[in-house]
């Protein structure tokens, strides 16, 4: 298949019935059919209200699908990628018993068992083979939950999409929920070019064995689909045949793959119907669910959403992505597709550049809205109104843009936004609600920081009647989390006129942005049009300092710790150690890790050259230091001083390469002055401002990452960490 805008809007409508069949199908996780029909009957449409959970959630289906994928980039998009690198994506994204995974226990949760696997050093595929695991774990649901970007970056190709499933699959799983990640695979793959259900499964069914439990079971199916019209009959005949009662485990893929293939047999490619069928059957919905959601949505674009069902509108394209990698946990539809369609074309040796020179923000798909809602502030005003949508045109860097229409009182205003950090929704959650969202935990760096610089367009429309006011805006956690907004200059902008904007956002340290925003400034007497946001663009490297807030605080020891001090300025770093202290007398950031290497880290994988510096000292410790460039917990760049007293520059790829070393002397509890600057690839660190270690690193360079901090075996502690 062409990688034409066609391909382009598959990828996006797969990526959207992914996420709208996990959302779906998560309340009633693992309910039976007969459950689901005595407590919320047949499933049309959300019920997450109903049960008093959240709509849109953290979800191993999810994160996973859309993490393990980036092996592929981090692997230079080879189409020949291998188990065992796929493996390593994990050991670098996942922070243990975090995120991602079911956290289950070794022997009852297969990818627990899989990472526990490669932990210790046993790599993919044996990570997660029968040989390694036994049957039962090995054969559970999961390997082909996380399967289906393997399939969109192979359009067309269902036998390449099976063989890099297999790969996938295999680092956590082996036989039967091998060949079902196989068949997932090769069944969307071939959806991008193929209609035809009947035929999506016979192609698919040729690349897995003929006698696997796997290939009987959809030849079953086929077989009493073609003699049964009322799907609920056939339900019953795959539950006395393959139900859980024949499959031991937590969550046998053989059940869960059989409603796969009712609901695509007798949802006969239509999204609503199938959605019904998938998720009223019950078992594992959330999983199954967002296989099938994918599937259809890749068959039949965009237009899976137009039956007059709004599955699109709560939505809003919003996802969450929690990894070692904290600038991607908040993340949209949008931006996932570019992502995937961006390594499709690489794997064909294909530059491609994102829409709109690669903003962050582009709605250059149709409905497409990244996460940005609007409000009204100070309504006084039954009749205002402010909304937004996603039309044609109105835009100089692209095709499409989001529309803001409103109707605002005097003294009233109007504000568009999206989340760039921790929701406030998601401090308020409590009761069932908050122990269903964070079931997964959420580890989450702010997408922008002190220093950096918003760029946008904005147009006005022609026919408005006034000139309009607005300024951009940015809301950061403050005194006791309480949201303090920062704005630019107002700009007023008259009917017709496009004002390009570029705003350095600056906030006091320690301050994490979790909203951007754009603000409509009523006039005297009503304000009443039309504005277009063409693109909103995040760049630039950060100035600013980590810190304690100062509004925070210290306590003496004894003290009652004040309940409303804040905490998310703790919640911007991602902690992959065995400990960060949080008593209040003690140094801000003070780490210990039991047994090889932990870090703290905040920041974004996009920044590039810049310069990180703290003063740390040691209570023990094989080594430790600062890093830069972080891309994960096994790719980043550190200087460090070694309990034997030498400072060196540490490549962590895969694997730990000093790069340079020089002997210093080395003392507990002293405080050492650490500097580590990366400027493209010439990694260059400096002790006290004498000391200096400098490499050229011309080996698969790490060109931009997070920063942060590392300690080996033991403790390390500063108040500040610094980047310039």
């Amino acid at each position: 298949m062409e990688l034409d805008s066609i391909y382009h809007e598959k990828v996006y409508a797969g990526v959207l019935g992914k996420i709208i069949g996990v959302y779906l199908g998560r309340p009633f996780e693992q309910w039976t059919y007969d459950i689901i029909m005595q407590r919320i009957g047949e499933v049309h449409y959300y019920v997450n209200d109903k049960l008093n959970k959240p709509l849109i959630v953290t979800d191993d289906d999810i994160t996973g699908t859309f993490t393990f994928l980036r092996a592929l980039k981090d692997y230079e998009s080879d189409r020949d990628i291998e188990a065992k690198q796929i493996g390593q994506t994990w050991l670098n994204y996942i922070v243990e018993k975090e995120t991602i995974l079911w956290w289950g226990g070794v022997g009852e949760s297969s990818e627990h068992t899989a990472y526990q696997n490669l932990k210790n050093g046993i790599f993919a595929p044996q990570s997660g083979s029968i040989a390694q695991n036994g049957k039962v774990v090995a054969e559970q649901i999961g390997a082909q939950i996380f399967i289906d970007g393997w399939a969109m970056v192979c359009p067309g190709d269902p036998e390449k999409a099976a063989v890099l499933a297999g790969k996938a699959a295999s680092v956590s799983h082996d036989g039967e929920a091998v060949y079902g990640a196989k068949i997932v695979a090769a069944l969307e793959s071939y959806a991008f070019v193929e209609t035809d259900i009947s035929k999506l499964l016979s192609v698919a069914k040729t690349l897995i064995p003929q006698d696997s439990s796997i290939f009987r079971l959809i030849s079953d199916i086929e077989e009493w689909h073609s003699s049964e019209k009322d799907w609920k009959k056939t339900r019953q005949s795959i539950e006395n045949r393959y139900g859980y009662q024949h499959y031991p485990g937590g969550c046998h893929i053989i059940p869960n793959h059989a409603l796969i293939i009712l609901s695509l047999l007798y949802g006969e490619g239509d999204f609503d119907k199938t959605m019904n069928i998938v998720n009223t059957a019950g078992w594992d919905t959330d999983c199954n669910s967002g296989n099938v959601g994918c599937l259809i949505g890749i068959r039949n674009g965009l237009k899976s959403f137009d039956s007059g069902t709004d599955w699109r509108g709560p939505v809003s394209d919003i996802m969450y992505c929690p990894t070692a990698d904290g600038s991607q946990t908040i993340t949209d539809a949008l931006t996932e597709s570019y992502k995937i369609i961006k390594i499709a074309n690489q794997i064909r040796g294909i530059e491609f550049q994102p829409p709109k020179n690669g903003a962050r923000y582009n709605f250059e798909m149709s409905g497409s809205v990244q996460g940005w809602r609007g409000v009204i502030l100070n309504q006084i005003s039954n009749s205002s109104f402010l909304e937004i949508t996603n039309v044609e045109g109105h835009s100089n860097a692209g095709s499409r843009s989001l529309k803001i229409r409103c109707n605002l009182a005097p003294t009233e205003s109007g504000k568009i936004f999206t989340n760039s950090f921790f929701p406030q929704e998601l401090k308020q959650l409590s009761g069932e609600a908050k122990k269903t969202f964070f079931s997964y935990n959420f580890l989450c760096c702010p997408q922008i920081y002190s220093g950096q610089l918003i760029s946008s367009e904005v147009t006005a429309d022609i026919n408005n009647k006034q000139p309009s006011s607005f300024r951009f805006f940015v809301n950061a956690y403050s005194k006791s989390d309480a949201l303090t907004t920062y704005g630019a200059e107002i700009i007023t902008i008259k009917p017709g006129e496009t004002q390009k904007i570029d705003w350095q956002v600056e906030v006091p340290d320690s301050f994490p942005i979790t909203e951007i925003g754009l603000e409509i400034i009523s006039a005297k007497n009503q304000t009443d049009g039309i504005l277009y946001l063409d693109y909103v663009n995040i760049s630039g490297k950060p100035v600013t300092k980590f810190h304690r807030p100062d509004h925070v605080n210290p306590l003496a020891r004894g003290k009652v710790p004040d309940r409303k001090a804040a905490v998310m300025w703790r919640k911007s770093w991602i902690k992959a150690c065995d400990h960060w202290t949080d008593r209040s007398w003690e140094p801000a950031f003070k780490i210990s890790n039991n047994f090889g290497r932990g870090l703290i880290l905040t920041g974004s994988s996009e920044w590039s050259d810049y310069t990180v510096s703290s003063d740390v000292k040691f209570y023990l410790g094989k080594s430790g230091g600062i890093v830069a460039r972080v891309q994960g917990l096994q790719r980043y760049y550190a200087l460090e001083l070694t309990a034997k007293g030498i400072l060196r520059l540490v490549k962590v790829l895969d694997g730990v390469t000093i790069l340079r070393e020089i002997q210093e002397t080395f003392e507990l509890n002293k405080a050492y002055e650490l500097e580590l600057a990366v400027n493209g690839s010439v990694i260059t660190g400096k002790m006290n401002s004498k000391s200096i270690l400098e490499y050229d690193d011309k080996n698969s360079p790490l060109l931009s990452g997070a920063i942060g901090l590392v300690v080996e075996a033991g403790t390390l502690f500063t108040e500040m960490i610094e980047i310039t």
